[in-house]
């Protein structure tokens, strides 16, 4: 299918993707805020934190070569199962045994080597699922389906976290994401329909393959404006993210961060999920995009603010909320703009795999960027050594005045503030 679809999807397919995409962030989330956390600090306690970004940092570069890649293998899929189907449920599989392997990892080349076959068929689901949507929504309908399929990962995160938690250990926890995974994919597999491709793919040649992955800002600029502003979203959110359980324990000093990290996740998933129902749908009605996201970015910046400036249990409640908030607000909008801006329906899943590198890429940054300001409680090392990632006009200040967690959440909410404010440079979406 190469044209902009019409006929109006059901409900039950809508969920079926929906519930894909959650397993996926299941398989993601669980390891990222409390597993691979817990195991960093088991195999390495006196450096937990470079463990922990080497690992996660890694995986995401991994992720970053994966997402298009897979993508514009999955367009040029011509099984009788249909384009998406096949790497729905492969990747699945893949992703599972990645989980395996961490389950029994006491080493950092094993826990790379799982994280890493994780990162790498999780990207293959998600390749695929992404481009199910303009595969097969019209474009009146892409704010409140795109809106449930991009917000899947706010319950996949509850309940990656949840099963990491109450599983009984890493090793349960690890086995309990693998299960997930695969059976999350199920109802698609089951009735996907997926239709498959009405006509051959152009000859294989690899410099063409290659070379198609560059899609021109200048030819196309408001893909590169959508690209740019889901990049420093992502940024932001990875910086303020990736280090939750350790803030909490170490900054707030919560007793049981893995279940302080369960709860805020909680709240923050009810705030998005309820902002992300309502506004996607008004959304759709108004025809409007670009005021939701800059609004949501506003507002993310925000929750940063809170959480850099009262380091305490009720604070990271509060941050929880309005980041809530705003999130889900940036989930349900931002997917159906990006779609909007596609260079052409013939790629959709390669352009969507490039604008997920947008997704991964902050990833491979966040540890560099974080792991020192949370390890010194300072940035004075990042001025010296990363002058290529924060200009000193604005790792100056707050060399001088801050350290730390507060460097980190309002580093976060300066990036979301910034990515908010970028959206208004898309042109042809209203």
């Amino acid at each position: 299918m190469t044209t902009e679809p019409t006929a109006r999807v059901r409900p039950a397919w809508t969920a079926a993707v929906a519930l894909a995409n959650v397993g996926v962030f299941a398989a993601w989330f669980g390891p990222i805020q409390v597993l691979l956390a817990k195991q960093s600090e088991a195999v390495a306690p006196g450096n937990k934190e470079f463990v922990f970004g080497l690992v996660t940092g890694i995986g995401a570069a991994v992720s970053v070569v994966a997402a298009p890649i897979f993508g514009a293998v999955s367009d040029r899929t011509t099984s009788r199962f249909g384009r998406r189907m096949p790497w729905t449920l492969g990747g699945a599989l893949g992703a599972a045994a990645g989980l395996l392997v961490l389950s029994g990892a006491q080493g950092v080349a094993l826990m790379l080597v799982g994280w890493c076959l994780v990162q790498l068929f999780g990207n293959a689901v998600l390749a695929a699922q992404t481009a199910t949507v303009p595969d097969r929504v019209p474009v009146s309908q892409r704010g409140v389906v795109g809106g449930w399929v991009a917000v899947a990962q706010v319950p996949g995160a509850l309940v990656g976290t949840a099963l990491a938690t109450i599983a009984g250990g890493i090793t349960l926890g690890y086995v309990a994401c693998a299960v997930f995974m695969v059976l999350s994919v199920v109802p698609y597999v089951v009735r996907a329909h997926d239709a498959p491709l009405s006509v051959q793919p152009p000859p294989f040649v690899l410099r063409e393959f290659l070379r198609g992955f560059w899609i021109s800002p200048r030819r196309y600029p408001d893909f590169g404006w959508a690209w740019l502003t889901r990049f420093l979203f992502n940024v932001g959110n990875s910086i303020g993210l990736l280090y939750l359980f350790y803030y909490l324990q170490d900054e707030v000093g919560v007793p049981d961060a893995a279940t302080a990290v369960l709860i805020l996740t909680a709240i923050y998933s009810v705030c998005t999920l309820t902002t992300a129902i309502a506004f996607g749908s008004w959304s759709d009605r108004t025809g409007r995009r670009k005021i939701f996201v800059i609004s949501s970015g506003l507002v993310m910046a925000a929750a940063g603010v809170v959480l850099a400036s009262w380091p305490t249990w009720p604070g990271a409640i509060t941050g929880a909320i309005v980041l809530g908030i705003g999130f889900g607000v940036y989930l349900s909008v931002d997917f159906a703009l990006i779609t909007e801006v596609l260079p052409n329906a013939r790629d959709r899943a390669k352009d969507l795999g490039v604008i997920n590198i947008a997704n991964s890429f902050p990833q491979v940054l966040a540890p560099v960027i974080a792991a020192p300001i949370v390890k010194h409680l300072g940035v004075i090392n990042i001025a010296n050594s990363f002058p290529q990632v924060l200009a000193p006009v604005i790792a100056a200040p707050i060399v001088k005045h801050l350290g730390g967690y507060p460097v980190l959440y309002l580093l976060s909410a300066t990036i979301t503030a910034l990515a908010g404010v970028l959206v208004s440079k898309v042109r042809s979406v209203p």
